[in-house]
């Protein structure tokens, strides 16, 4: 015997908690920053001829290109569920998240390798280095106000003794994560394009230029990788958060059901599946157990609001069996 909620008009909204936060000021503050940063480099580079300008280029309108990824897949998300995706469109933000990882990685850590590889074996002289100095510094500020963004709406959701890397591992909305490696990147990227600029123009030996070109193609591919295995784990479908698992067992409990097993899954950021086996007398009427069952799922709503699909498998208690929540990977005795 199983009971499933239908979520009522309020709960299949995609607003509140980590989920629904979705860094939008974040990845807007990005994506104004990139395309001003774009455009000067661009133009920067074709005055220098420097491929460390190129390459951080390239790199600046692929964020831009990400950016705008992060705000469709956050836009398509919020479509309803139809009979034939019965659960919703929440995953679209990681299938977004994901395509951006393939973005950066190709076209942002890829070219600036092969261009930086090329600069090695035919390196040439910096011409007007001031112009290329000039934007690197100008690009720096910019992109320092765009990772402000970023760290002052992560500060807001994530928890105060979390580390910003244990967010980004943990984290089950992916745009801020995104958006804070990015900008990390970015910022890093430019520092390594200013060395690189910057020795080539004392030294007049263009192989500088090509090394911090190398440098910046590698700095992207370790990110993008990073962001690939964070989004491919969101997609194959992870857990709700330790957290969320003990107010949703607290939450059964306190309506006098033990919970003989539990399991959860994010359905998107801001929808969570809950699947439990619970316990009841021998004794227990069957409308009993139904207005028990209500009541739980009221409860369950109340503690973590991101609970939407919420399924719950009434079984007799039996003595000695166990009556609290498997190990995630475990199976019920």
């Amino acid at each position: 015997m199983s009971t499933q909620t239908t979520p009522s008009a309020e709960s299949t909204g995609h607003g509140g908690g980590e989920g629904g936060h979705g860094g939008t000021t974040a990845i807007l503050a990005a994506l104004a920053a990139n395309l001003g940063i774009a455009i000067a480099k661009f133009v920067a580079f074709v005055v220098t001829g420097a491929s460390s300008m190129l390459a951080e280029a390239i790199h600046s309108l692929a964020d831009s290109g990400n950016q705008v990824l992060l705000l469709v897949g956050g836009r398509r998300a919020k479509r309803a569920a139809t009979p034939e995706h019965p659960f919703g469109f929440g995953r679209d933000r990681y299938i977004y998240a994901f395509i951006v990882s393939i973005v950066l990685f190709s076209v942002g850590g890829l070219f600036a390798v092969y261009e930086g590889v090329h600069k090695l074996q035919h390196p040439e002289a910096v011409e007007s280095p001031a112009w290329a100095l000039g934007v690197l510094v100008i690009a720096i500020v910019l992109e320092g106000f765009s990772l402000r963004t970023a760290v002052k709406e992560t500060a807001e959701v994530k928890s105060p003794q979390e580390s910003y890397w244990r967010f980004i591992r943990t984290a089950r909305a992916p745009e801020l994560p995104v958006v804070l490696l990015e900008d990390t990147a970015a910022l890093l990227g430019l520092v390594l394009a200013l060395l690189g600029v910057g020795l080539a123009a004392m030294t007049g030996n263009g192989v500088y230029d090509g090394l911090g070109t190398v440098a910046i193609g590698l700095l992207l591919l370790v990110v993008a990788v990073i962001l690939a295995v964070e989004t491919k784990s969101l997609l194959l479908g992870e857990s709700a958060t330790p957290e969320d698992q003990r107010k949703i067992v607290a939450a059964l409990e306190a309506g006098q059901f033990p919970v003989i097993h539990i399991r959860t899954m994010h359905l998107g950021p801001d929808e969570i599946l809950v699947a439990a086996k619970i316990a009841v007398g021998h004794d227990d009427t069957a409308a009993g157990i139904a207005r028990g069952i209500d009541d739980a799922e009221r409860r369950i709503r109340e503690a973590v609001p991101t609970a939407r699909m919420i399924f719950l498998e009434p079984d007799l208690r039996r003595s000695g069996a166990a009556t609290t929540p498997e190990a995630p990977g475990t199976h019920e005795v």
